[in-house]
């Protein structure tokens, strides 16, 4: 399945002029990170009060917090534990093991739709039969909110979910639902299975679901029903109605709905539920064309604005790079512009599954209209047509796009707590087998500090980068063994909190290196000089095949060599495989 596991194949040793190197092992073992010192840790653990804290540590918080980085900013939100900690008996847990040291690396998907969506028309056994054939290890069924979803199907769709959990032990099943967002677009919202699952989700979506309750439209009143829905999802975790809770924004872009502001704010009312967006939208197949059908965008971001979008986009933004976002895609965009800010916000990539390209499944006579959905909460269950479809626009979960989470064991509790630390990795078409991103006192044996972590250390210090990537060694579901081509170093400036809400630029984050893994296989490991920490800032990678490159949003000088905008009606989604990670902090002091 899709643990990590390191094997290398010889290959020449690389060396750089810069002084990285590339090595490859033919083993390797992933460590925790070292842990902070008690220090650095009561310096962001804001329940110490300031008169507890020796002056060296006093200083460093004053720091911090002049720069805005506490509270909700990095230091207090990645590193100290968050809300819903593992409870003593998760639901079930899968058959596979965490390893020994380090993480367990689990692929995931948190945007999946079934016959209880009214766009949709699998059984959830459909669904997560094939999630668990193609290397999933957890998912979460998403449908759709709707009047007749609220009323019905959120209860109708329980029994079917814990069926499939019984009937697949090796693979995690969150029930959850696609929010329409009060004032903006959708969101994946899921919780820890227990008692209470279906209670909670019903009442969120009957009270704050924007379909169901007419709040979709812009508005500031709108807005602020978005951010009770939080407050609701965080309440129910705190009274123990729930053990955790968390709210992903989907296809952020795709209509231009999602305000910078309201991302922001999001993030600041509820730093431990609202933990960031679809960096890579599904339907990945919806740009493939066909004789019978014309094609559209990759994840149908084929858009153009309405009277509810945001005005301040540009026209770009409608369509994907690689197939991400815009807003991830753009280096020194808008994704850029939170971190710089010290913001949290973790991208995924899913599959936002409906109906499977050249699938030949269709909702069966009779039980296919909206006039029965409406009454039963559901279509029936879907039987073979005679032709597979080709305008069917996603690939089955963990088919193509997967979401990487680092858990340190396999339990419900710890893929969220995962997801919520930001140790999160995504990639396309099964680009790569397993990346680990480290920062680490330069020369030291240390294992370092790994993805979503912020480190607050004392000014001056040397630090290194030590990247850890094994590439593919099999073919993935569409048959051919994936070569990863370059490896970017992005790196930017943390700024603190801007005082324009809709900004979407970050002038002091570009691409600082490339590492060229043409031709090289199987694990390969790089260290990086980041020099002397005097300023906060931040590094996260992106990867390629490098098929479809072009310069950057905002230049070359900024990035000299991104992914190209996805041509609408004629793009090959397996032949142009991206990987992102999420960040790692440095917050000299």
């Amino acid at each position: 399945m899709t643990h990590e596991h390191l094997h290398g194949h010889e290959h020449p040793h690389t060396h750089d002029h810069d002084h990285d190197h590339a090595h490859d092992h033919g083993h390797s073992h992933h460590h925790d990170a070292a842990p902070l010192d008690e220090e650095s840790r009561a310096v962001l653990d804001l329940s110490v009060p300031d008169s507890d804290l020796p002056p060296a540590a006093l200083a460093r918080r004053g720091f911090l917090r002049r720069a805005g980085l506490l509270g909700v900013g990095i230091a207090g939100a990645s590193v100290l534990p968050g809300l819903g900690a593992e409870v003593a008996a998760d639901q079930r847990r899968t058959a596979r093991r965490a390893p020994r040291h380090g993480y367990a690396w689990l692929a995931g998907d948190h945007h999946i739709h079934t016959q209880y969506s009214p766009d949709a028309q699998y059984r959830v056994a459909d669904q997560v039969g094939h999630a668990d054939a193609y290397g999933l290890d957890w998912m979460v069924i998403t449908d759709h909110g709707s009047v007749a979803h609220a009323k019905i199907g959120v209860e109708k769709v329980n029994p079917d979910i814990r069926a499939a959990r019984e009937a697949h032990d090796d693979i995690l099943v969150f029930q959850g639902l696609e929010w329409n967002i009060p004032s903006a677009e959708h969101g994946t919202v899921f919780v820890h299975p227990g008692s209470h699952e279906v209670a909670v989700l019903k009442e969120f979506e009957n009270s704050f679901d924007g379909t169901v309750n007419g709040t979709v439209s812009q508005s500031d009143a709108h807005e602020l029903e978005a951010l009770k829905g939080l407050d609701f999802l965080a309440a129910s975790v705190t009274s123990g109605r729930v053990s955790d809770a968390a709210f992903f924004a989907n296809h952020p872009a795709r209509k231009g709905l999602d305000t910078p502001h309201e991302l922001r704010n999001w993030r600041e009312r509820q730093p431990h539920i609202a933990l960031g967006m679809e960096g890579a939208p599904g339907h990945q197949a919806a740009a493939i064309p066909s004789d019978a059908h014309a094609g559209n965008g990759r994840g149908y971001y084929d858009n153009t604005p309405s009277a509810d979008s945001w005005p301040g986009y540009p026209a770009e933004s409608y369509k994907t790079f690689g197939g991400f976002d815009w807003m991830t895609s753009t280096v020194g965009g808008l994704w850029d512009s939170l971190l710089a800010e010290g913001r949290p916000w973790w991208v995924t990539a899913n599959s936002d599954s409906h109906t499977v390209y050249l699938d030949d499944s269709v909702r069966p006579p009779g039980e296919d209209t909206s006039a029965y959905f409406s009454a039963n909460g559901q279509y029936g269950d879907p039987v073979h047509s005679s032709v597979p479809n080709t305008s069917n626009g996603d690939f089955w979960p963990g088919y193509y796009s997967r979401t990487h989470v680092g858990a340190e064991r396999v339990s419900y509790a710890a893929v969220m707590q995962g997801l919520r630390a930001g140790r999160v990795w995504v990639d396309h078409g099964s680009l790569l087998e397993s990346v680990d991103v480290r920062v680490r006192k330069a020369g030291s044996r240390d294992p370092g500090y790994p993805l979503g972590m912020a480190l607050p250390i004392r000014k001056g210090q040397r630090l290194e980068l030590v990247v850890t990537v094994t590439t593919a060694s099999r073919p993935n579901w569409a048959q051919f063994v994936p070569k990863l081509a370059k490896i970017d170093l992005v790196r930017g400036a943390v700024t603190g909190p801007s005082s324009d809400r809709d900004s979407f630029r970050a002038p002091d984050t570009s691409v600082v290196h490339t590492w060229d893994t043409t031709g090289k296989t199987g694990t390969l490991r790089f260290v990086h000089q980041l020099g002397r920490a005097v300023d906060p800032f931040y590094v996260r990678l992106r990867g390629s095949d490098g098929k479809q490159l072009a310069p950057g949003v905002y230049g070359k000088a900024t990035d000299p060599a991104g992914p190209a905008i996805d041509v609408v009606g004629n793009d090959d989604p397996w032949d142009d495989l991206w990987f992102y990670t999420n960040p790692i902090w440095v917050i000299p002091s």
